[in-house]
């Protein structure tokens, strides 16, 4: 006990007790995936509150000089049978809530562990070990402390259960902001309690009743021509009222009631009172119609989908060891899941990160778990491993029934989904997101974060050349931008099935009309050579600034690969946005093919006997305009809060000669390809045309490192985050899309004799590093969506692996006996070796 106290006294002013703002990392390893439930259990020291597994702890202490760890071993076992219960597991329900994990949503799978933990103070480099309750008979100052540090670390919520939802409800709704202000008009309308038509067109169902005027109206028109004729959102855009409740929705309980202005299903606190108002009585209401979650529910439970992507009908083979790991869902994180297991089938990801993994850990700062480079590597050690491809197991024993299914523990990535999404305002959330942009939001991540030549998202980067061509004198301009993904549009006029949708739609308004199960679902057939055809095809520009006229006039724009990159990622445009502006999706059947030759789409460059039009940047006022107009800003606060770049929002409301926020993202859906998309705005009374209002701070150190990493030199990157008001992403399109000029500066610098120092150094090229070859393709990965929108649904991914295809459908991993390639949403192709 002497030797015990006396080590506890020269470790004692290290120990912290944790306070508010200290993350706790009791639940994973830093640098692995081990928890508390793992063979060695987990130490987290007592002074930083990082958390490592047996195989790391000691190289912490070496580093950091960091002694005392308090040590957990968790021990799972199954609960006792409740004998009271019927034998057997209940038939699985029909959901009937918009959830996961409560009452009435769909079902997870129940808890059916408990836990003992065991729980010691372990000092080192001695590895004395002290029980929790063998503190008593030190000193009090040390038992005291040690004890108020063991039992505020217990006891503190984890920093990853902080970012982790056990539950997810789609139904959970705020309260609107008109619900207790709302303006009701005394016009004498009552409304009867069934019997309701639109008060503009016949439709007797999906009406809605608005709450200032009781006007009666019908809901919107959908991507594929259900639903209503978009009278009652038309109500509001001329009258501003801005809440309306779903007549057939009406019960004691309450309604679907919906803000126009929030853009929102809402509660609404006073639906009795508003309703009294017209006349209607909710406790002698009932339900005649579909509430909004059953109706998203019964798209959700199409067979057509789900059970396809999933392979549901078919008992399929787990797999397991190195390359078949699963992912547990973190709440709506498949979306992550599966791309990430794509990239980490790459084997340049695999080099960046996994291949280097002692170096980057040697490397990491002081808290590895604020580390892009430490958790990108732990994830791929973690996944390619084999250590955590293990059937899921309890007691110590494997269940059978998991391993039928394939379940298996795998990892829980919260760190990495923590890291990643830190600041973001959409993927810092447990809501669903789209599986394209956090594709795109990682490969940005890892661009800031590799400052060497070796950067793994070289095999996805690759040219993108648009010539652009004035129909009145026949000048053309050619113009590149960088990208990573083939956005492949879907033109669903070239359905080979049309009489069958025809007869499908029929079919279904019949049954709808009669309150019948509806037919089996009809998906229009789109043929992949068709998609592709309507890519290469010129697009027309209407309001096209022509530089050769020195007027607006019509365009062609054509685009073309100038370099094939070694991975080809094709998004299908299977969303697009209804009259609320979110996604919807096309139901559409496209038949991949296994193998693909794109080479006739390869750019040409300048052609013998084209004329380019004059390089002159176009004016944005007529030289009489005295100033500039008033913008408005409410528009673009609105824009910018759906995610669109700040200037691209200003230009918007500039060029639509501020007529509204439709108007303005209609400019933006037609423009987000542009090249200058994202550039600041030219206002009149600045320095001249083609000038630009720049930040008069000076770029971030970091943004220039990273723009000199992917081979650009120090001025370029200067200059583009001065023209960009030091955005980043901005800056990196702007380089992009001025390399022209930016060669036409390097040659007269170097003709004008500045030093090397002053110029574009020979050694370092000029543009983006791309990977150029040949165009053909071969098919080894897709990721699936199944759901309505990229907002709700499910993810599920399948990688050609050792000659088969394997699903991953989060923890489970199984070989894939009917991949669904028809009905992929971004697909990935590999480069077939010359």
């Amino acid at each position: 006990m002497a030797e015990l106290s006396e080590a506890l006294l020269s470790v004692l002013p290290t120990i912290r007790v944790p306070k508010a703002g200290d993350r706790v990392h009791k639940e994973e390893c830093a640098f692995s995936f081990d928890t508390p439930e793992s063979d060695g259990g987990l130490y987290i020291c007592m002074n930083t509150f990082l958390g490592f597994g047996k195989q790391y702890v000691e190289k912490y202490y070496g580093k950091t000089g960091h002694r005392v760890y308090l040590h957990l071993k968790r021990t799972r076992k199954l609960k006792e049978e409740d004998s009271s219960s019927s034998a057997g597991d209940p038939p699985r329900k029909k959901p009937t809530r918009l959830a996961i994990g409560i009452e009435g949503g769909f079902d997870i799978p129940e808890e059916k562990f408990e836990y003992d933990d065991d729980v010691k103070i372990v000092i080192f480099p001695e590895h004395l070990e002290i029980p929790r309750d063998g503190l008593e008979g030190l000193p009090d100052m040390v038992r005291d402390r040690i004890a108020s540090a063991v039992d505020a670390i217990l006891t503190a919520d984890s920093a990853s259960r902080k970012q982790e939802v056990q539950a997810w409800d789609g139904e959970v709704r705020r309260v609107s902001k008109h619900a207790f202000s709302l303006h009701q008009l005394q016009n004498s309308v009552r409304i009867p309690p069934c019997g309701w038509k639109c008060n503009k067109c016949d439709m007797r169902e999906n009406l809605w009743l608005n709450m200032t005027d009781g006007s009666i109206l019908c809901g919107r028109r959908y991507f594929d021509g259900s639903g209503g004729n978009n009278h009652a959102v038309e109500h509001y855009r001329e009258t501003g009222y801005p809440l309306a409740v779903k007549l057939g929705t009406i019960t004691p309980d309450g309604a679907d009631v919906y803000s126009y202005d929030e853009d929102d299903m809402v509660l609404d606190p006073s639906l009795a009172e508003h309703l009294a108002h017209f006349g209607i009585d909710m406790l002698k209401m009932q339900k005649t119609d579909k509430t909004m979650t059953e109706l998203e529910i019964d798209m959700n439970q199409r067979i057509g989908e789900w059970e396809l992507i999933q392979e549901s009908g078919v008992q399929l083979k787990p797999l397991y060891g190195p390359g078949y790991t699963g992912i547990r869902n973190l709440g709506n994180s498949c979306y992550l899941n599966s791309v990430v297991q794509v990239l980490f089938s790459i084997p340049d990801f695999q080099r960046k990160y996994v291949d280097k993994l002692e170096k980057i850990f040697q490397s990491a700062p002081s808290d590895p778990t604020q580390d892009f480079s430490t958790q990108v590597a732990k994830l791929g050690h973690g996944l390619l491993s084999g250590e955590y491809s293990k059937p899921a197991s309890g007691d110590g024993e494997q269940q059978p029934e998991q391993n039928q299914k394939g379940v298996q523990d795998g990892i829980a990535p919260r760190m990495f989904k923590s890291l990643v999404g830190k600041g973001h305002p959409e993927f810092s959330t447990n809501r669903q997101q789209d599986a394209q942009e956090f594709f795109l939001h990682f490969i940005n991540m890892v661009e800031r974060n590799c400052r060497s030549s070796e950067n793994p998202n070289e095999v996805f980067r690759f040219l993108v050349e648009e010539k652009l061509k004035c129909l009145t004198t026949g000048k053309v301009k050619y113009t590149q931008r960088v990208d990573y993904i083939m956005q492949l549009p879907v033109p669903m006029d070239a359905a080979l099935n049309k009489d069958e949708l025809l007869e499908y739609e029929e079919r279904k308004h019949q049954a709808e009309e009669e309150k019948q199960p509806l037919p089996e679902l009809v998906r229009a057939k789109v043929p992949f050579s068709s998609c592709l055809e309507a890519y290469g095809a010129p697009e027309q520009v209407d309001d096209f600034w022509s530089t050769a006229l020195q007027a607006k006039s019509m365009a062609l724009k054509t685009t073309r690969f100038a370099s094939f990159p070694d991975y080809l990622v094709i998004q299908i445009k299977k969303f697009t946005f209804g009259l609320d502006w979110v996604p919807k999706k096309l139901d559409v059947s496209i038949e991949m093919p296994e193998e693909l030759d794109i080479s006739a789409l390869q750019g040409t460059g300048l052609q013998p006997g084209e004329e380019e039009m004059p390089d002159i940047a176009p004016p944005l006022v007529t030289p009489d305009e005295p100033k500039a107009p008033m913008l408005d800003e409410s528009v673009i606060i609105q824009l910018v809060e759906m995610g669109f770049p700040m200037d691209a929002c200003r230009k918007a409301v500039y060029y639509t000669g501020n007529s509204g926020a439709e108007a303005a993202m209609n400019w933006i859906m037609s423009h987000m390809d542009d090249p200058d998309f994202a550039n600041p705005l030219v206002l009149p009374g600045s320095s001249g045309p083609g000038s630009t209002i720049v930040c008069p701070d000076p770029p971030s150190e970091d943004s220039v490192a990273t723009i000199v990493s992917m081979g650009f030199s120090r001025d370029q990157a200067m200059k583009a985050l001065r023209a960009t008001s030091n955005s980043l992403e901005r800056a990196v399109d702007w380089i992009f899309s001025h390399i022209d000029d930016l060669d036409a500066e390097a040659a007269m610098d170097i003709s004008e004799g500045r030093s090397a120092a002053e110029s574009i150094s020979e050694s370092i090229p000029v543009g983006p590093k791309v990977r150029d070859g040949p165009g053909k393709y071969q098919l080894f990965a897709f990721v699936s969506h199944m759901g309505t929108s990229t907002m709700c649904g499910h993810y599920v991914c399948h990688i050609k692996k050792d000659g088969r295809w394997v699903i991953y459908n989060d923890q489970k991993v199984c070989a894939s006996e009917k991949p669904p390639k028809d009905l992929g949403y971004i697909y990935f192709y590999q480069r077939i070796p010359s």
